[in-house]
């Protein structure tokens, strides 16, 4: 059973070093970001490379903010389509860390810091309500690798 890995966050928030250290070796990248600036149609795009990886039988790896579920229910959807394990890798947001990971990237990769704040906006914490088969929850560790452990249900009333 092929598995597609939901990466959501942030940008500058880990995840495309997080897919490189533990999933680039067995995961196909899916990325908007790797699509010429100039590409249309970057959604319709994106769920044709995911469809037609796993419809080889590959894992794969979508690699961008997918701050909510108009991102993920396509891509669900798919996954489903596919008898794929849906997983999701959540990134809890920490803008100071990410506005200064984001200042460290080459000129040319930077995202402006408004477009930051408005995935801030937008981002919403995936849930067992959600329709993925897993939940995961990813935090930097300080030395520069990753601790991944199980996404907890928040607890009533949390932010």
């Amino acid at each position: 059973m092929p598995e597609l890995a939901v990466l959501i966050g942030l940008q500058a928030s880990g995840k495309t070093t997080f897919y490189r250290r533990r999933l680039a070796a067995s995961h196909v990248h899916v990325s908007k970001d790797a699509f010429p600036r100039s590409a249309r149609r970057r959604q319709a795009r994106q769920l044709r490379l995911v469809d037609e990886a796993l419809a080889a039988g590959r894992d794969v790896a979508v690699d961008n903010t997918n701050p909510s579920p108009e991102e993920w229910e396509p891509l669900i959807g798919l996954g489903r389509r596919h008898g794929a394990r849906v997983t999701a890798y959540w990134f809890p947001p920490d803008v100071p860390a990410s506005l200064a990971r984001n200042a460290e990237r080459p000129p040319g990769e930077r995202v402006p810091e408004v477009g930051i704040h408005a995935t801030l906006r937008r981002l919403r914490r995936p849930g067992p309500g959600d329709g993925f088969d897993a939940l995961w929850s990813v935090a930097h560790d300080g030395t520069g690798g990753f601790t991944v452990t199980p996404l907890r249900e928040e607890p009533p009333g949390a932010p």
